[in-house]
């Protein structure tokens, strides 16, 4: 199962209007995948994301402490960071393997570095360059992320 939606993100303001509609969706927790090049905007979307999920205070990158774990209400909320492993087994060391609950929402950018060790995201967002913003291509990998997707892009989803 994979389908996929490319939009272009003109400003930040577009990037947290993104958010704020994939906000409801996740509320009941999920796994989301940051994909792109450094500057692409992965963890403005993540700010975003935990901004319109309810995360108040401060939400702070997760480069060098790995993981940001936050708690709105009754959903667990993690953003991790994986750009600084180098062997794809870190992530497991690192003892993460128990915030990948199925009720939390879970963000990690740069997943690609723990290899294949990573259970299958159910949304994909990756984040290009695109003119004078952004462009993101959010594709599904789960019934849960076909539904996320069809409900953000009803008729425009492939």
């Amino acid at each position: 199962m994979s389908s996929s939606h490319h939009l272009h993100l003109p400003d930040e303001s577009a990037t947290e209007a993104l958010a704020g509609r994939l906000a409801p969706l996740v509320r009941k927790g999920g796994r989301i995948h940051l994909h792109g090049d450094l500057g692409a905007g992965k963890t403005s979307l993540a700010r975003a994301l935990l901004r319109a999920v309810g995360v108040t205070g401060r939400i702070k990158s997760p480069t060098f402490t790995l993981v940001e774990p936050y708690k709105v209400s009754n959903l667990y909320c993690y953003h991790f960071d994986f750009y600084r492993f180098t062997d794809p087994r870190e992530w497991l060391d690192a003892g993460f393997r128990d915030a990948l609950r199925d009720d939390a929402l879970v963000l990690i950018e740069w997943a690609e570095r723990a290899g294949g060790a990573l259970p299958v995201p159910d949304l994909d967002i990756a984040l290009s360059y695109e003119g004078a913003g952004r462009g993101a291509t959010l594709r599904a990998h789960t019934a849960k992320g076909q539904a996320w997707l069809t409900t953000l892009f009803p008729d425009t989803t492939s």
